[in-house]
Parts: structure tokens; sequence; C-alpha cells
């Protein structure tokens, strides 16, 4: 039976750390092959050297693999579970991916609720990031019924104002590259929620931004949690309340 797969986060990031690790580790048995007849405890102290180095590069890898697979499904659950959902609300997924808040979400609206998610299709931040497979997550989750996917920027959003019960996002606002358009990306979320809604942006930076634009919105008990290390690099969350 196919299983829902939401894929691996930053995949060229990996990809280098791996390669730089396989490029250290080769030129340190190099080395060693080299002058280990002549130099032989000098040529074991550089190989050794060589391993360490490479595994300064390795273990991030593993770290970041298993954040995907298995980590960011923790924080999803423990992000969605904090939410005070009954069932009939509308949820925003601010740069969903592949669907990992959103179906999370969707299972939550068993009242008639509606799961939207909102994202630009970028394969450098998530691996196969395309409508697509969101969709086939979705028809995988059983909620394919609940959901509704729009291609769009979440700096200037094609929502009416104070639509949204709840908007929540993973791992997405820190990729826009200047505070400028965070801030504005933030100011569109506010715009797009409805008063008394809330809130829950994880990420591993920019969160005092976050949090900030939060309270220049007017927004309520505005906190950033304490760090995850289930993900890496590790994770917080920014929430408040409109």
């Amino acid at each position: 039976m196919k299983r829902p797969h939401y894929g691996i986060d930053a995949p060229p990031v990996i990809k280098q750390l791996f390669l730089s690790g396989i490029v250290a580790l080769v030129i340190g048995f190099l080395i060693y092959y080299f002058t280990l007849t002549h130099y032989p405890r000098i040529a074991i102290t550089l190989l050794l050297i060589a391993v360490i180095f490479s595994a300064s590069y390795f273990i991030p890898v593993i770290y970041m693999l298993l954040s995907s697979l298995f980590g960011k499904k923790h924080m999803r659950d423990f992000l969605i579970n904090s939410l005070y959902v009954k069932g009939n609300e509308k949820v925003l997924d601010v740069g969903c991916g592949r669907g990992l808040l959103l179906i999370a979400a969707a299972k939550k609206l068993t009242q008639g609720g509606k799961a939207v998610g909102i994202d630009l299709w970028n394969c450098e931040d998530l691996s196969n990031n395309q409508a697509i497979f969101t969709k086939q997550n979705a028809e995988l989750e059983g909620v394919s019924d609940r959901i509704e996917i729009v291609s769009g920027d979440m700096t200037n959003m094609n929502f009416n104002d104070n639509t949204f019960d709840y908007i929540v996002s993973s791992m997405s606002i820190h990729n826009i590259p200047t505070p400028e358009k965070r801030r504005k990306a933030i100011t569109e979320i506010a715009r797009v929620l409805k008063p008394g809604g809330e809130v829950a942006l994880l990420d591993f930076q920019c969160l005092k931004e976050y949090k900030n634009s939060l309270i220049d919105l007017g927004f309520q008990n505005v906190k950033i949690s304490r760090l995850y290390f289930w993900m890496f690099p590790p994770v917080r969350i920014a929430t408040g309340k409109k």
C-alpha cells in the first residue's frame, strides 16, 4: 500500500554536505596512502583528522534526513494538536509544500471545515515540491475533499480579509530573502486572519522578526516557544491571537 511522503527538506544542502564529507574522506585516504610508508604516525594522525572532519559533514546529513522522515511529523502533530479546532473552521497553511500541516489540519476538520494551502512550489526548499504530490498525499490520507491548494505568493495572497480562523506555517517564511518582504508576509497573514483567529509559525530563524511584526500589527499573547530538537536545525514556534 502506498504511503504519503512529505519530502526531504533542503535537498541541495543535504547533497552539498554529503559531497563535502566524501571529498574530505577521499583526501584523507589519499594523504594516508602516500605518506604511510615514510611517515606512518603523521599518516595515521592526518587520516583521523580527515575522518573527524568528514563526520562533521555526515552527522548533519543524518540529522536532517531523520528530521525530514520523522522529526517534522512529530512537530506537525504537536503544532496542530495545540490548536483548539472544533472541526468547522477554515485553516490556512502558508508555504504548504507537500501538505505536512495542511493535511494534519484537514483531519481535524470533521464538521465541514476547510484547509487551504498556498505555495510557490520551490524544489530547493523541499524535494519534489509540487501541487500534484500534495493532492496525492491528501488522497492517501483520505482528506482530499477537505483541502484546497492554491499557487501563490505569501506576500500577496489572493484571499479576502478576515477569511481564516487559524493560519499555520512550517519552515517557509524564512525563505523570503529580506526582512521587509518577510514583514509583508506577516502583514498578509494578519490581513486574511479573522479577528480572534490564531497563528502558529514554526521556523528555525527569524522568529523575533515574526514576533515583533505580530505585536506591531496588534496581536495579543504573542509568544515564542522554547527550542525543539525534533527537527534540524532546531525550531521554535511563534504564536499569537488577532
